[in-house]
């Protein structure tokens, strides 16, 4: 089938967007690299290991691409569109590196690599790798508003619970005047909080606050500011009995539209000082311990036994400790085949979870594009069950990500009304945390599609802590974690991301997936199957990173080992090892998703049709082109101009200010977070560039410019062109305002 491609123009006249100031020169242009160090910049960076000798790196420097005799690893751009950059090694060198940056940030909480450490003497290395100690700077209000002013109106406000020791500003006037930065004069000046709700949570902190406020003259001819609400609610009403203390207490962003699994700080509190009852997961954790020490000590037994005495011992322990420990414990309210149905299918295209870029407003952007299933970012454990607020945080999600997903035809006991797109991603590296947050997040998140384990983190201080990747080679310890969250998380499912194994040289995904679908020998006897709803298979080791292409033989070969899975449980029927089929998935099957370089509808379907996934789980060819969700949808290539893409950052940084706030912190953290995004969506090529397809998303483009000017200002791995992007829409950078890219190649330590 020939693929059509939808061609948008290349000229950006017109474009609905008003950026606060125009673009006053073209943006720093992609440069190649052409020094001595071009064996580094050509060498396939996927297909091929980097070495030490110098022969192999000038002979791999040398490959060409088979269909346009080109050096394979580059995009092949048009060659009207190339750059001579025989002038600009020297600035081209820092930049080099970004295509090929280890990504494998976004998969983890936190960012670590022993190898950014500079203990060695001798000549100064090249920015490259992670930078592990990022600071933004500080971006607030030079005289901070108390919260007993923020909401009310200038002669009825809240009494102060500090009083006179409340070192905060008290008079707004003063605050407006002196305590903050002028109005930001993007968005014509408008709020676009205000304007889409007719209020804004923000108050008189808003950095658009003009737009919403007005001053009252009274019958005494004194003259007060107050607060404009259109939106026919209590806010801001000072006759509204709510207390000082709920006044100054509450998170503005609690009473935010439209985001929902908001967990009070009450909560939060009460999970801090340990005062939640968890003792339902108490019962069930001293449980699987008490079976796993009854396994283990069958196991050790003496094999030097009689015949006699060893038949004799074999029924005592497969039959009496089960019976004492299930006394000790009530079946689970909810049992696996009891919980919510899931499904997965060729028409839900599923955005991976990705820590710092896989925020709200970038999830609620990718499902307005056709993405059907979202993951929050990453949580730990032990802070979730700390109360800590910024992993509880991630759980929020738009209403958008709570209606049901797409699908089509009739699924076999599947409820799409009582389905939704969010789900919840966590990390531990014990049975008991894991247990006890699920538990958690199921009893205070009411909109959770189903609790994903990470198995597959591959950042250093997961995995040394036993979380993550290095549970592939702790399977009994994954599978008493699945176990328990099973047990406690209501009617949500539970599922598992997992990659191909540790080391490269010795894969386990196949007895990983063994151990999820069915679970031991001795506890499949004993307890059942630990039902597993889903699993997904990165297709590369934690050694690999992000050096080769993920490999989907492999996940070809697994997804054929799920397929014969309800082939093995006929074949265990009736047998000793048939599992209980309470404890089986309640969809009747186990799901499995393949994760890795997808990048086009063309990789898209040929996962589907060759690997035979259910579905493609996409996690870096949505941040470079979040349309690509459009593209599965409709089948074809679409040729986006920058106006176009212009246009999706505007709407990122409307849903940013509409989650983060639009007073000088949301703003602050809007742009961070956009700046994020760029450092991805900078690397794509438009379609209209290329003489072939489909594009790969490990092919480094040599230097370019773009159709315009803005298109080639897109294109910029200079950071400083990013934060230029953002002035467009959130003004200029606060003065205490910085950004370190992830990768250093990007990075030129100075401040917005």
């Amino acid at each position: 089938m020939t693929d059509q491609t939808s061609q948008n123009g290349n000229s950006d006249k017109g474009a609905n967007v008003r950026p606060a100031s125009p673009i006053e020169e073209p943006a720093a242009k992609r440069q190649r690299v052409e020094e001595s160090a071009a064996a580094e910049a050509s060498a396939d960076p996927i297909a091929t290991t980097q070495t030490s000798s110098s022969t192999q790196e000038n002979s791999s420097a040398n490959k060409v691409d088979d269909r346009d005799n080109r050096e394979k690893g580059f995009a092949p751009i048009k060659k009207e569109y190339l750059i001579d950059v025989s002038e600009h090694r020297a600035e081209a060198g820092a930049q080099a590196e970004d295509a090929n940056a280890d990504d494998d940030a976004a998969e983890g909480r936190v960012q670590g690599d022993d190898r950014d450490g500079d203990g060695k003497r001798g000549k100064k290395k090249k920015a490259k790798g992670q930078n592990t100690e990022r600071s933004f700077g500080k971006f607030d209000d030079a005289l901070p508003l108390c919260n007993s002013r923020a909401f009310y109106p200038e002669f009825s406000p809240r009494d102060c619970r500090f009083g006179d020791r409340c070192r905060l500003c008290h008079d707004i006037r003063k605050y407006l005047a002196e305590g903050r930065r002028a109005d930001a004069e993007t968005f014509e000046g408008k709020c676009p909080v205000f304007v889409k709700y007719g209020w804004c949570p923000s108050g008189w902190k808003c950095r658009f606050v003009r737009s919403h406020m007005k001053e009252v003259e009274h019958e005494d001819g004194r003259k007060e500011l107050v607060l404009v609400d259109n939106s026919g609610q209590d806010y801001g009403n000072p006759n509204k009995d709510t207390g000082a203390d709920a006044a100054e207490g509450a998170e503005t962003e609690d009473s935010r539209r439209g985001i929902v699994n908001v967990v009070p700080m009450s909560i939060k509190i009460d999970m801090n000082r340990k005062r939640l009852d968890f003792s339902d997961a108490d019962k069930y954790i001293a449980w699987l311990d008490s079976v796993a020490k009854t396994n283990n000590k069958n196991h050790h037994r003496k094999k030097d036994q009689a015949e006699g005495d060893a038949a004799a011992a074999e029924t005592t322990t497969t039959t009496t400790p089960t019976e004492d420990n299930r006394a000790q414990f009530v079946d689970p309210p909810f049992k696996p085949a009891e919980k919510r149905h899931l499904y997965f299918g060729p028409e839900t295209p599923t955005l991976a979870p990705l820590t710092t870029q896989g925020n709200l407003p970038f999830r609620r952007l990718c499902v307005e594009m056709g993405c059907q299933l979202t993951y929050s970012e990453m949580a730990l454990g032990m802070p979730l069950l700390q109360g800590v607020k910024a992993d509880w945080t991630l759980m929020k999600a738009h209403e958008s990500e709570i209606a049901p997903p797409a699908y089509s035809g009739k699924v076999p006991l599947y409820d799409n009304t009582r389905d939704l797109r969010f789900g919840a991603q966590i990390s531990g590296s014990a049975h008991w945390v894991t247990t006890k947050a699920a538990s958690a997040l199921s009893r205070f998140c009411p909109h959770l599609r189903l609790i994903d384990l990470n198995c597959g983190c591959p950042i250093d201080m997961v995995y040394k802590s036993g979380g993550g990747s290095a549970l592939l080679e702790a399977h009994g310890k994954l599978e008493r974690m699945i176990r328990g969250m099973n047990a406690v998380s209501g009617e949500v499912p539970i599922t598992a991301k997992i990659r191909m194994g540790v080391r490269s040289s010795r894969p386990t995904a196949p007895a990983v997936i063994e151990r999820l679908a069915f679970g031991s020998k001795e506890h499949r006897e004993r307890l059942g199957a630990p039902g597993c709803a889903a699993i997904t298979l990165h297709g590369r080791s934690r050694e690999q990173r992000y050096t080769k292409l993920a490999d989907w033989g492999y996940i070809a070969d697994c997804a054929a080992l799920i397929r014969g899975y309800n082939e093995q449980r006929d074949a265990l029927a009736d047998t000793a090892a048939d599992p209980d089929p309470s404890t089986l998935p309640a969809s009747g099957r186990l799901f499995f998703l393949g994760n890795g370089d997808c990048y086009s509808h063309v990789d898209y379907q040929r996962h589907i049709e060759q690997a035979r996934v259910d579905t493609v789980m996409i996690g870096r060819g949505a941040l470079i082109k979040p349309w690509l969700f459009e593209e599965i949808e409709k089948g074809q290539y679409l040729d986006k101009s920058a106006s176009e893409r212009l246009t999706y950052i505007e709407k990122f940084v409307r849903y940013g200010l509409e989650a983060w706030g639009s007073d000088e912190l949301g703003l602050g953290f809007t742009r961070r977070f956009l700046l994020e995004w760029l450092s991805f969506a900078h690397r794509y090529v438009p379609i209209g560039l290329l003489e072939r397809l489909p594009p790969s998303i490990n092919e480094r483009p040599p230097a370019y410019r773009g159709r315009n000017d803005l298109e080639t200002l897109m294109a910029s791995p200079n950071y400083k062109d990013w934060i230029k992007i953002s002035e467009m829409f959130l003004g200029p950078c606060h003065p205490g305002f910085q950004f370190m890219p992830k990768h250093k190649s990007n990075s030129y330590e100075a401040e917005g």
